[in-house]
């Protein structure tokens, strides 16, 4: 059985179909953890996961959008001796975590929300990668004819 390579394109398809994949798991797998801690615990540990989640998802979001940003730039740059990597870029990833950061804070500080909840939330995010990942290996994808 001989599988042809898949395109450029075709290759960028799949990509940007696993990851809305993973940002859709990402909320799914908070929402699947967080309701019965909310129930079995108490509210304030499913809500930290629950958060947590949705932290992740739009650091998944604002991840994806740097890495755009940085091959557009490589892109650009692409015949040019010294490429150069936008100051922009690195101040945009040291904000993200920033923000993640104080989120975090004022949620455990203000509402006294379980940080070890959240951190658990933001594993959602491994947790959505990871099974994407296990998904696309046993079901691998068979581009042109097959014999």
């Amino acid at each position: 059985m001989n599988a042809t390579l898949p395109t450029p394109d075709l290759a960028a398809l799949q990509a940007a179909k696993s990851e809305a994949w993973i940002a859709r798991l990402t909320l799914v797998a908070g929402l699947v953890v967080a309701f019965p801690l909310a129930v079995q615990h108490n509210w304030h540990f499913g809500i930290g996961v629950l958060v947590g989640a949705i932290l992740a998802w739009f650091n998944f979001l604002w991840l994806r959008r740097g890495l755009d940003a940085l091959v557009q730039s490589s892109k650009a740059q692409t015949n040019s001796k010294n490429p150069e990597v936008p100051v922009s870029t690195y101040a945009l990833a040291a904000l993200r975590y920033g923000l993640i950061g104080l989120t975090v804070y004022v949620i455990f500080k203000y509402l006294n929300v379980p940080v070890l909840s959240m951190i658990i939330g933001l594993c959602a995010l491994g947790a959505a990668t990871l099974a994407v990942s296990v998904y696309e290996i046993l079901r691998p994808q068979h581009v042109g004819p097959q014999e």
